[in-house]
């Protein structure tokens, strides 16, 4: 009479598991990287930005409003204003932020200003 089997053989599934270890790590070194290509704004003194007038100041308050200057800016006209008064401001854009503002408010204004063809954006508190 034929004995019962009470045990699982697990040496083909750990050879397969080796061999999948192996080809992980010859095609690993192989992968690209993509991701995306980001420059950090630089941060500047305010002393530095008052003597340079060739950069345009925006400010967003601690309610996330926008302002140009003392004029009160609406989010949908930012683009307008950016792309009207672009060849002024040849050097770049000062961004002032309120340190109780949100952080989408400040993105959705850099990513205005380079879509506009502002290439240099600096952050001041």
């Amino acid at each position: 009479m034929r004995d019962s089997f009470n045990e699982i053989n697990i040496t083909p599934l750990t050879d397969i598991f080796l061999v999948l270890l192996i080809i992980m790590m010859v095609i690993a070194p192989m992968l690209d990287q993509q991701g995306l290509n980001l420059a950090v704004p630089e941060v500047v003194d305010k002393q530095q930005v008052q003597q340079d007038p060739k950069i345009m100041n925006m400010a967003v308050t601690f309610d996330n409003r926008y302002f140009y200057g003392d004029e009160e800016v609406q989010s949908a006209d930012l683009g307008n204003l950016i792309t009207a008064h672009l060849k002024e401001f040849p050097d770049g854009m000062l961004i002032q932020v309120d340190d109780n503002s949100d952080h989408g408010a400040v993105v959705k204004l850099m990513d205005v200003a380079r879509n506009s063809g502002i290439t240099s954006i600096s952050l001041a508190r």
